[in-house]
């Protein structure tokens, strides 16, 4: 009887390591099928997960509540399970340099309750090379265990889009990977246990690791791409978004637009390619010339946020200017590599303090990590400026009257208003005398 066997008749568990955005959902999953325990070091977390909270807003608090995973922070339960996912954040240093220290983490306090027949498979966004070179040898060494003889190692990395209830972990192509074909083959029937579009078999470990990492740094480049366009049609006039769409209607016109690029993925993932090709003495030329231009969007932001303050004489050392969203993307809570915060320090350089609101932020997350304090949409009142930074579901059925109400009681044309995403109708605004400016 094989690991797979042994997992679908319910003589081995799985554990998740990790229980974020990517982990949670993953171990909610898989526990409608097997029996799964869900294991992370962060105990104020894991007891809100007893409780049927779910502070990711992935799986929902009713999907929490009636899932079967076994919940905890006490890591000698992984001592339990024969089969082992790894989904743990993968950030960058403020040099921009690959921050290993959660994976290297979670390999050494799984590697000390590994037992022989066990299987480990990573999700996190890695550069190639670093499960087989980094994470292997700190399972061996915390276990005594030898990789491919005792225990074995394969890398599926996740796919799944934070706020997004379409394109889940279910619906996605899972690309797997193992140290060898039996590796492969297991990792592979146990994915089909939930993932019902499809598997799709990576020839190495290091080919679905590269995969990964190119997923988000080509979304990168493509975003970058479209930033450089909105800074040159701003300066000559030109709607950007009015060119795209017009653009569009060619058959193979992709897609992309303008905007701030955050999160843990998109605006970190192309670091870890970069990091890697320079340890074998190539520079990136194309990759960080984009990361640069996405990295000085929210400077950017700024200024034109000035300009327009300036045009509608409110003076810019007194100016009350309130941002609405501070989340990496729309519809989701997660605050981390948040790009608005650019825009908020930014505006600390002109003197400004702006008033930040932002109803679906997870707001201990927000003061942890940037020292920032929400204040509730009531609040937003008497402002010369409002930056729509943030396309959250709740902000863009705002009416023109709802925003009216945001500002001082002044004519519109002292009124700026700073649309990021460019979800508002910009003809309408601009019609009523608002100093309108998109990217």
């Amino acid at each position: 009887m094989d690991l797979y066997e042994k997992i679908v008749k319910g003589k081995a568990k799985m554990s998740v390591v990790g229980l974020g955005y990517v982990g949670l959902p993953i171990a909610v999953s898989f526990s409608k099928k097997i029996g799964v325990i869900g294991f992370d070091i962060n105990k104020e977390k894991i007891e809100l997960l007893k409780k049927g909270i779910d502070p990711t807003k992935e799986v929902g608090n009713e999907a929490l509540t009636a899932c079967a995973v076994e919940f905890t922070s006490d890591e000698s339960r992984l001592l339990e399970a024969k089969f082992h996912i790894v989904a743990v954040p993968t950030p960058v240093n403020p040099n921009h340099t690959p921050n290993l220290n959660p994976i290297e983490s979670a390999s050494r306090i799984l590697g000390r309750y590994l037992t022989e027949g066990s299987m480990v498979v990573f999700e996190s966004t890695v550069y190639p090379g670093v499960t087989e070179e980094i994470c292997v040898p700190l399972l061996e060494e915390e276990s005594g265990l030898k990789c491919g003889v005792d225990f074995k190692v394969g890398y599926s990395p996740e796919r799944i889009n934070p706020g997004d209830k379409v394109h889940r972990l279910e619906s996605i192509i899972k690309v797997v990977s193992g140290m060898d074909q039996e590796t492969v083959d297991i990792v592979a029937k146990v994915y089909e246990l939930v993932v019902e579009a499809g598997i799709y078999r990576a020839e190495s470990i290091k080919v679905a690791e590269a995969a990964k990492i190119i997923e988000n740094s080509q979304r990168d480049i493509n975003i970058a791409f479209m930033n450089e366009l909105s800074i040159i049609f701003n300066k000559m006039g030109i709607d950007t978004k009015s060119v795209l769409e017009t653009a569009g209607t060619k058959w193979n016109f992709l897609h992309f637009y303008p905007g701030l690029v955050g999160g843990h993925c998109i605006g970190v993932d192309p670091y870890y390619l970069t990091y890697k090709a320079e340890q074998m003495g190539y520079h990136s030329q194309v990759i960080l010339s984009g990361r640069r231009i996405n990295d000085t969007m929210g400077k950017y932001v700024v200024e034109n946020l000035v300009k327009q303050l300036i045009k509608a004489n409110v003076p810019v050392n007194n100016a009350k200017v309130a941002i609405l969203g501070f989340t990496f993307k729309e519809n989701c809570p997660d605050t981390r590599n948040t790009k608005v915060i650019d825009i908020v320090y930014e505006l600390a350089e002109y003197g400004i303090i702006p008033l930040i609101a932002d109803p679906i932020a997870d707001v201990r997350q927000a003061k942890c990590e940037y020292g920032i304090e929400f204040h509730s949409i009531d609040e937003i009142i008497d402002v010369d400026a409002l930056v729509l930074a943030v396309a959250h579901g709740e902000f863009i059925k705002f009416t023109h009257s709802d925003f009216q109400r945001f500002y001082k009681d002044v004519p519109n044309e002292k009124k700026v208003l700073i649309d990021i995403k460019g979800v508002l109708k910009r003809k309408e605004y601009e019609a009523a005398g608002y100093r309108y400016w998109r990217l």
